[in-house]
């Protein structure tokens, strides 16, 4: 009797034990796919997160001292003006440059030497991809609803990264200028580039970047439909 009871406590024993087994290991299981989802999680962007990427200059026309031109803001050249008064989609919303991408450089200082040295040695070549890259990244940004490193996958860091590679022989150096506010002055660079040869250059440089990167099922659509609204707003 006493040996039968020994034997149906071991039983309830491995019972017991098998029971917290499979409950320890479903445990495990439940934490570890937690893990993996946070890993996968996407994350929002905060609000206000888009305003950094604002490429306009804001110019306070009021505290100027002096410009390249002289003394007041009268013989301002046209695209300033319109830069002035609306950014650089009023510059293009010009007769002269219809068809055409604009860009502008700007450097601050209180060296006007170095600042002159800035303009006059400034390189199409060599320095104009920053200002495109900007715009490209600004773009993809803008296009995303999620932070672009999860709607893209690495993609985004890829073709930015090519957009800052790329040399944009075709883009023109159309003036230089000069203001001073205060101690200080702003040195600008006025870039302009066709149209037609921009988009053929950043639709090429998409595709390519597409062809080597690998975005998921998801990214993928995400990038699919950037190519189709990318030169939207622009």
């Amino acid at each position: 009797m006493i040996k039968r009871y020994l034997n149906l406590l071991t039983i309830q024993k491995s019972k017991i034990k098998d029971i917290f087994f499979t409950a320890f290991f479903s445990l495990c299981i439940f934490i570890y796919a937690s893990c993996a989802g946070q890993k996968a999680y996407i994350s929002y962007p905060e609000p206000g997160y888009k305003e950094g990427l604002k490429q306009d200059i804001l110019i306070d026309i009021s505290e100027i001292t002096e410009t390249k031109n002289g003394t007041g803001t009268a013989d301002f050249p046209d695209w300033l003006t319109a830069y002035v008064n609306g950014g650089i989609a009023e510059v293009e919303k010009m007769d002269f440059f219809y068809g055409k991408y604009c860009y502008l450089g700007v450097n601050e200082s209180g060296n006007f030497d170095s600042l002159i040295k800035w303009a006059d040695n400034y390189s199409i070549t060599r320095d104009f991809s920053r200002l495109a890259a900007a715009r490209i990244e600004k773009r993809l940004v803008n296009a995303a609803s999620l932070y672009p490193d999860d709607e893209y996958g690495n993609f985004y860091e890829m073709i930015v990264k090519k957009a800052y590679d790329t040399e944009y022989q075709e883009a023109v150096m159309e003036d230089t200028y000069w203001i001073k506010s205060g101690d200080d002055y702003k040195f600008f660079v006025f870039i302009s580039i066709d149209i037609v040869i921009m988009r053929a250059i950043i639709e090429k440089m998409i595709a390519e970047t597409l062809a080597s990167a690998a975005p998921t099922r998801v990214q993928n659509a995400s990038i699919s439909r950037l190519q189709h609204i990318f030169f939207e707003g622009f």
